[in-house]
Parts: structure tokens; C-alpha cells; sequence
């Protein structure tokens, strides 16, 4: 089975990737890899950081590898937190700390409508690739559901009357933005193998 380093340390993403990848590749998280290093952020876009992230670890191991970088786009915020999300309260804030400041901050809104964006960059055999995941969708006016992390709890996809919180893994993964993005990597990486 092909050997795919997922360049996180986040391991609700890792659970996520390794039950939507699980049939093809072994994926290897970084602390398997024995690679403990904060690696920067420092772009205005998901593409230039997944990129970024993808990179250091590929120069790090060799392996073929594969990152992503996810952004919650809020209309009403002009696309805020965008590429801040995950520290969109702070630098060292929880997700309940992301999840009540935007709340707040649509407290007196009318205009919810947001998207949930992934971006996967994937370097295989020394080569860049880049696959795109979007979900529309809305933000709730409070918190529901038990599952997922981040703003699962109050993000409500288009089509469904339940958030992202309510749903089984399995489903989310079937419809999110991560599982968008990752079917359309093991789609092609299932041609290159």
C-alpha cells in the first residue's frame, strides 16, 4: 500500500483523511514521521500556505506528501476568518473561543450565509498538485451537535437541516469541504498509481 505523509498535526483532520483514504494508502501522520516542528503560516491565501506546508515536510522526509489548509468564509464578514480561522480568536484560542467570536460578531446579522473551503496540496514524485474542496452553506445562531471540531457546531450545509456537528462522520466526510478536496486527490492519485 502506498505510503502518503499528511502533513498536520491535527488530529481530528488525520482521523478524517485516514477514514476517507482508508482503502488505497497508508497515511503516516508527522509525529510518525518524527517531525515536531510549528511550521509557518505566513500567506494571505489557502493555496500558498497548504503549499508551504507541503514543502517543508517534503524536504524534511523525501516522502511524498500531502497538506491542506481550510478557511471559514463568512459573507457578511467579507470572507472573514478566511485563512485566520483556525486562530480567528488568537493565537493560542480553543474552538469554542473561534466559534463564540463569530457568533458574536454575527450577532445582529441577517446575511449567515458562509462557505467552508479546503485546499490540499499534494507534491508527488518532486511534482506540486493542488485540489480544491468548497461547501456552501450557513451560520447558525448557536452551537449543536457533539461531533466533528472547529465550527462544525454552527455551520449549517445548503441542502441539510442539520450542522456539520450533527452529523456522523461518515456523512460529513461524504459532503465537507476536506472530503470534496480528498476525493478529488484520491481520484488522481488513483491514476497515477
Amino acid at each position: 500500500m502506498k505510503k502518503l505523509v499528511f502533513a498536520t498535526n491535527n488530529l481530528h483532520k488525520l482521523q478524517e483523511i485516514k477514514e476517507i483514504l482508508i482503502e488505497q494508502f497508508e497515511v503516516v501522520s508527522l509525529k510518525e514521521m518524527n517531525f515536531f516542528d510549528e511550521i509557518e503560516e505566513p500567506y494571505e491565501t489557502l493555496h500558498k500556505n497548504a503549499l508551504q506546508k507541503a514543502r517543508v515536510v517534503h524536504q524534511f522526509c523525501g516522502l511524498d506528501v500531502f497538506s491542506d489548509d481550510t478557511g471559514l468564509e463568512v459573507d457578511a464578514l467579507n470572507g472573514a476568518p478566511g485563512v485566520y480561522s483556525a486562530r480567528y480568536a488568537g493565537v493560542n484560542c480553543s474552538f469554542q473561543d473561534n466559534v463564540k467570536k463569530l457568533l458574536k460578531a454575527l450577532n445582529s446579522e441577517e446575511n449567515r450565509k458562509a462557505k467552508f473551503r479546503t485546499v490540499i496540496a499534494l507534491i508527488l514524485n518532486n511534482k506540486e498538485y493542488t485540489f480544491d474542496g468548497v461547501v456552501e452553506g450557513e451560520i447558525t445562531k448557536e452551537q449543536s451537535g457533539s461531533e466533528g471540531f472547529g465550527y462544525d457546531p454552527i455551520f449549517k450545509p445548503e441542502g441539510f437541516e442539520t450542522t456539520f456537528a450533527e452529523m456522523t462522520s461518515e456523512a460529513k466526510n461524504k459532503i465537507s469541504h476536506r472530503g470534496r478536496a480528498v476525493q478529488k486527490l484520491a481520484t488522481f492519485l488513483k491514476t497515477k498509481n
